[in-house]
């Protein structure tokens, strides 16, 4: 059952980041900053739920959870690659929406072919750092509380719990660098939507206002459902904690923004629907 479920939410992670990929890749008109975003966000979707599912179908198929030290290592390197580079390219794209709406006039100027490369490029590199950085610090600390993580896939805090050296502090500290940088991103983000609420609010046609909030809502739909359900994650009380809700939360918020985020975007969006 368990292996059915996982395929079948990732061959539809596939195809649907798979065709807009293909879409935004063969349609000339889809060349366009706010195109190019969303065809680097359907490639860490892709890479996001490659470094999960595949693992855990192959556990449900032969009834095991056991994983290698290395494949461990490898698989939360790419995880946390992979999701901190979406959360960052997800602040880009809330400055793309920012400048369309509220600097029309130098939506062209500001955000070219050049700019677009460069931030996606910076996206890409602070989630690889970052990667590099928790991954380095994380299997550097002795494990000897056993080596089991009950969990859906490898995950830091999991890890840590595994450790018996003071060293952990260390990675406490890179922890809390990148949580200030992702609130950081957050409060970014925040301020963008009121500058766009407010651009959107003056103007004079419903029309206008309309396509305006078009535009917008897939991408708020998106940032909400990877922050709630991360939030919800990291977050939630210690006293309604227990293995199995861990486990169900894990694959939330690993595993469906990534297969959910094509269908959102194509929801509401004719031109994406046109050529897919």
């Amino acid at each position: 059952l368990h292996f059915a479920l996982f395929l079948g939410i990732y061959l539809a992670a596939l195809l649907g980041n798979g065709l807009i990929l293909s879409a935004v890749a063969c349609h000339h008109r889809l060349h366009t900053p706010m195109y190019f975003f969303l065809l680097n966000l359907a490639l860490l979707d892709l890479g996001c739920i490659s470094t999960t599912l595949p693992k855990a179908m192959a556990n449900a198929l032969w009834d095991t959870r056991a994983i290698s030290y290395q494949g461990c290592a490898a698989q939360l390197f790419f995880f946390v690659f992979f999701f901190g580079s979406e959360f960052f390219l997800l602040t880009v794209m809330a400055y793309d929406r920012y400048t369309a709406i509220c600097k029309p006039l130098h939506y062209g100027s500001l955000l070219g072919s050049r700019a677009c490369a460069q931030m996606a490029a910076a996206a890409w590199g602070s989630g690889f750092l970052n990667a590099v950085l928790h991954t380095a610090n994380t299997f550097s600390l002795p494990l000897c509380r056993g080596n089991a993580v009950d969990q859906f896939f490898c995950e830091i805090p999991y890890i840590l719990k595994l450790s018996c050296s003071d060293a952990y502090l260390r990675e406490a500290r890179v922890l809390f660098f990148t949580l200030c940088s992702v609130f950081g991103c957050f409060i970014f983000i925040v301020l963008s939507y009121m500058q766009i609420l407010r651009a959107v609010l003056r103007m004079p046609s419903e029309q206008g206002r309309h396509k305006a909030f078009s535009t917008c809502l897939p991408h708020l739909a998106v940032v909400s459902l990877f922050v709630s359900t991360a939030m919800f994650a990291y977050l939630k009380p210690p006293s309604i904690s227990s293995t199995s809700l861990d486990l169900v939360v894990s694959f939330l918020y690993s595993v469906v923004p990534p297969a959910v985020n094509p269908l959102i975007y194509s929801m509401r969006n004719q031109e994406l629907k046109d050529t897919v």
